[in-house]
Order: structure tokens, then C-alpha cells, then sequence
């Protein structure tokens, strides 16, 4: 079965037009949280940073970028199964600027989330704010090539969401008066209406292939067992898990309505909590030897500045483990993700 999808992707990437060296959009526009980042966060004052070493100790020049792994995120992966030859550049960094913006840019940001008061928590961009900088994306790309081939750009390129984990890990677990307030299924109801909004807006601006990823089993997370799976255990938490199944049903639902009633999107909820639980839950049937504790530090909790060139016990081969730091997957580990998201995402591309 594995060889028949990879025979597939094969199949469908050289049919498509890469072997030309055409890549099969003209973009890919990035928007989200730590997953996804690939270096904005470098750029502002939030102790929410990757650019320290051992972060990005496996990726080109063995150089911290800002993104959370310890080398390719999986939207790496995505660039290149979608044949273009260089990486979406964060769009707050230097290089984010002349012809380097006409194949896209990474808008996301580390700790953001769909609630704007997630991000405010830790000095992330709102996903609010990623949408006002997409929309001034539009205008540089527009002084470049003119209005008419920009719209085509923007109508072709693949825009990416992957968001959400924050609003429940960073901030509606952890604090008291929300979970006062709102139950999770209420608190889902809430993301889903920040959801709905952003997915019009982004339309608005002429986006018509955008594809989402639904939360990870959020319970299997190292940081999240150490911090909600109760003294010495060592296994997923299962009302995490719980909560993000019925957040990505809500998910699901929500897409397909939307779907419904905005001509011409093309909408693809992407999944990534089956492929990341089964590569918990069969570490070794799926390549990996260790999928309970993170490679960084003690592999239980680190994250962030907690994850850095002093946390002691960090592993020396990050391929064996599903997990890079207590929330963020290694690159080993992004790169089965980002080939299950090439097939869900077919019909983005066609």
C-alpha cells in the first residue's frame, strides 16, 4: 500500500508538470502558528523563538531559522512536492521582497491561533493581522506584474491555514475563567465563528484554494501528557484527544457550509491528527523508535527558549523520534505529514 502511494504522488506530481520544472501553482501563501513559521517570529519582541541553536541543527548550513524543528517544517516539504525550487520566505524577514514574493510568503507566527486574544497572550501576529499583511502582500505582488496577472496568482496559489492548537494548549486549558465560561464544545463553537470570518475575508481577497489542517490528537503531545496526563503517566491524554476530534468535526461541517455558499473555493480540510497518531501510537511500523518524549532537553516539556543548546539529554539522531521539542513534530516526522497532505490536497492543484 505505501508503494502504491508513493508510486501515485509520483505519478501525479510529473503528470502535472514539475519533470518541466514548473511548479503546479504559481504560489503558496502560508498563514498559522508555530507549525508552520518559518522565521517571523525572529522579528518580534515574544519569547515564542526558534532561532537558537539546537533548532535547525538538520537543516541547511545546520543554521536556527526561527522555524520550530530541528530542520524542514512540513510546508518545506509542500514547497518541494509541489516543485517549486526555494522556500515561502517569512514575510517580515529581509527577504521577503521583489520577484522572491511572486511564488508566495509565510505569513504565520508562533503561538497564534484563530482567537486574536491567543496571540495577544505571548506577542504573536493575530491571525487577523496576517490577513492585513496578506493584503499588503497583494499590493507589493500588483506593483510587480500589474493587477490582472496578480488576481491570477492569487486565484491559482495554494493558501495554507494551520492554526488552533494555541487557542486550546496556550490558552483555553490553562486558564481558569475560560473553562469557566465556555465548555469545549461551546469553545470550538467560538473558534468556528473566528474560522468562518477569516475564510470569507481570504476569499474576499480572491484567494480560491485554501486548504486547512485539523488539530493534531493534541493529548499525545509530550508537553501536553507532562502537563494534563497526571504524574507518571505516559500515555495520550484522552479528553485532549477527545476535543480535538469534535473541534475537527465542527471543522469539517463548517468548510463543507462554506463551500456551499462562496462560488468557485476550493476548500480542503487536511488532515493531520491519523497520520500523527498512527505515528504515535506505531512508532516503528512507521519509521520512527521513539514517539513518547521529544528529542530536545528531557523530552517531556521543552519548547521554545526551554529548548535550547544547554537542555540536557537532547537526542543526537532526531530521525528516530516523532517528536523534535514538547509540542512540535521533528522533520522526519513533518515530512510523512507533508506527503499525506500532498495526496488530501489533489484537488487544490487540479
Amino acid at each position: 500500500m505505501k508503494m502504491f502511494t508513493i508510486l501515485l504522488m509520483s505519478f501525479l506530481v510529473i503528470a502535472a508538470g514539475v519533470g518541466t520544472g514548473q511548479p503546479l501553482v504559481p504560489a503558496l501563501i502560508i498563514m498559522g502558528d508555530s507549525v508552520v513559521d518559518a522565521g517571523n517570529n525572529n522579528r518580534l519582541t515574544t519569547l515564542v523563538k526558534a532561532n537558537f541553536p539546537p533548532y535547525g541543527r538538520d537543516f541547511f548550513d545546520h543554521n536556527a531559522t526561527g522555524r520550530f524543528t530541528n530542520g524542514k517544517i512540513a510546508t518545506d516539504f509542500t514547497a518541494e512536492n509541489l516543485g517549486f525550487t526555494s522556500y515561502t520566505v517569512p514575510y517580515l524577514s529581509q527577504d521577503a521582497n521583489g520577484t522572491n514574493l511572486l511564488t508566495g510568503a509565510n505569513f504565520a507566527s508562533g503561538a497564534s491561533g484563530f482567537l486574536d486574544a491567543t496571540a495577544l497572550l505571548y506577542n504573536a501576529i493575530t491571525l487577523n493581522q496576517q490577513l492585513k499583511n496578506y493584503k499588503e502582500y497583494q499590493t507589493k505582488v500588483m506593483n510587480i506584474v500589474g493587477r490582472e496577472r496578480a488576481n491570477e496568482i492569487f486565484s491559482r496559489a495554494i493558501h495554507l491555514l494551520s492554526t488552533g492548537s494555541s487557542d486550546f494548549l496556550q490558552s483555553y486549558y490553562i486558564n481558569p475563567i475560560l473553562n469557566r465560561i465556555f465548555t469545549p464544545d461551546r469553545y470550538s463553537d467560538r473558534l468556528m465563528k473566528s474560522y468562518t470570518t477569516f475564510i470569507q475575508n481570504l476569499y474576499g481577497l480572491g484567494a480560491r484554494r485554501i486548504g486547512v489542517t485539523t488539530l493534531p490528537p493534541l493529548g499525545c503531545l509530550p508537553a501536553a501528557i507532562t502537563m494534563f496526563g497526571g504524574a507518571g503517566n505516559n500515555t495520550c491524554v484522552e479528553r485532549l484527544n477527545r476535543d480535538a476530534v469534535s473541534f475537527n468535526t465542527k471543522l469539517n461541517n463548517t468548510s463543507m457550509s462554506l463551500t456551499n455558499v462562496l462560488p468557485g473555493l476550493k476548500l480542503v480540510v487536511l488532515d493531520i491528527y491519523n497520520p500523527l497518531l498512527s505515528m504515535v501510537l506505531n512508532p516503528v511500523e512507521n519509521g520512527f523508535f521513539e514517539s513518547r518524549r521529544a528529542c530536545c532537553g528531557t523530552g517531556t516539556m521543552e519548547t521554545s527558549f526551554l529548548c535550547n543548546a544547554r537542555s540536557v539529554g537532547t537526542c543526537s539522531n532526531a530521525t528516530n523520534y516523532v517528536f523534535w521539542d514538547g509540542f512540535h513534530p521533528s522533520e522526519a516526522a513533518n515530512r510523512v505529514i507533508a506527503n499525506n497532505l500532498l495526496l488530501q490536497g489533489i484537488p487544490l492543484i487540479s
